[in-house]
């Protein structure tokens, strides 16, 4: 398996230098193809107008690659939405978007509700709290996608920007985020040795095929990339699967204690795909001096959205049904 691994990373890994965006539009050209850049984003308000600018900028008024740009603002307490379109971008509240399907807290909510919105054959995920990046995380993603039919699914990596060990200029290390490389990369290869070679499996930043993201299922948390690559794995097999070395990312860090629930969302979601039987209702318990009594209950994640091509048909039979039995009102005369 590792083996195979290794060869799967020679054969599919590419950079994003590899992929100019004018290459790219004359094979976006000849398709043709829709492509959408989706943000999902919760508080971003300090970082949002600049990747919208930038992309904006780049790949929509200079080259045409991206067709539409959405913020899909997930229950944001600041003024993500309005920098967002001040900036350039369609804003979606996700609660707002098929509010008949109810709403979740959490980022791949947001991911699913965008499905409903977001118009492009190829859609393009990035995390709304980059600092350090470039418009070309677009074109390395849209590239594999763009150029070959069986490839599904282009996830992003990149070396992450850290202080040196004495606290002085930031270098970049090629390494993983914390859950990446003590949760996720070890589930990987302890359970699914063909994936080891995804040199980071739950990155926000990722491109994809509508077709194939609309056949899944989508936990509402940050379960989604894990789920979305386990998932397009066990379908399609490794040739759906590509990767792109973006350079170098820099982004907000967030506390411990929230890593420690998406690294419980994670390993959920690789439970349920070993069909193990993981709680319904999980909850993370953790310590905190600050709070009375020392011990926080975290509640976990743990729900997933259905396929949307599933749900849109059932709400289309639905919707059938109820206009078959309302009552005909005739119109005198007539």
């Amino acid at each position: 398996m590792i083996t195979r691994a290794r060869a799967w990373f020679a054969a599919r890994t590419t950079a994003a230098t590899d992929w100019p965006a004018e290459e790219l539009v004359v094979r976006k050209t000849s398709r043709p193809a829709r492509v959408s850049v989706v943000i999902p984003a919760r508080n971003e308000e300090a970082t949002i107008g600049a990747i919208v600018r930038r992309i904006r900028a780049d790949l929509i008024d200079a080259t045409g690659l991206v067709d539409e740009l959405l913020v899909i603002d997930s229950d944001s307490t600041d003024a993500t939405a309005q920098v967002a379109r001040r900036n350039g971008a369609q804003v979606w509240a996700a609660a707002e978007i098929r509010p008949e399907f109810g709403a979740y807290h959490g980022k791949g909510e947001a991911v699913w509700k965008s499905l409903f919105v977001a118009t492009g054959d190829i859609l393009v995920f990035l995390d709304g709290d980059l600092t350090e990046w470039g418009s070309h995380f677009v074109t390395g993603l849209v590239g594999p996608l763009l150029s070959e039919e069986r490839v599904q699914l282009v996830k992003g990596f990149y070396d992450r920007q850290f202080a040196g060990d004495n606290g002085d200029a930031a270098e970049a290390r090629p390494q993983g985020g914390r859950v990446t490389e003590l949760v996720a990369r070890p589930l990987l290869n302890l359970k699914w040795p063909e994936l080891a070679a995804v040199v980071q499996p739950i990155g926000g930043e990722w491109g994809v095929r509508r077709e194939l993201l609309e056949s899944l299922s989508i936990p509402v948390g940050y379960g989604l990339e894990m789920a979305v690559l386990l998932d397009t794995w066990q379908h399609y097999g490794l040739d759906a699967l590509a990767q792109v070395d973006l350079g170098i990312r820099r982004h907000r860090h967030q506390s411990v204690h929230d890593l420690g629930v998406m690294a419980a969302e994670i390993q959920h979601v690789a439970l349920l795909r070993l069909h193990a039987d993981p709680a319904a209702h999980a909850v993370l318990n953790q310590f905190d001096r600050a709070v009375e009594g020392g011990w926080v209950a975290r509640p976990v994640p743990v729900q997933e959205r259905p396929p949307v091509t599933s749900v849109s048909e059932r709400y289309a039979e639905r919707a059938r049904i109820a206009r078959a039995r309302a009552p005909r009102i005739r119109t005198s005369g007539r």
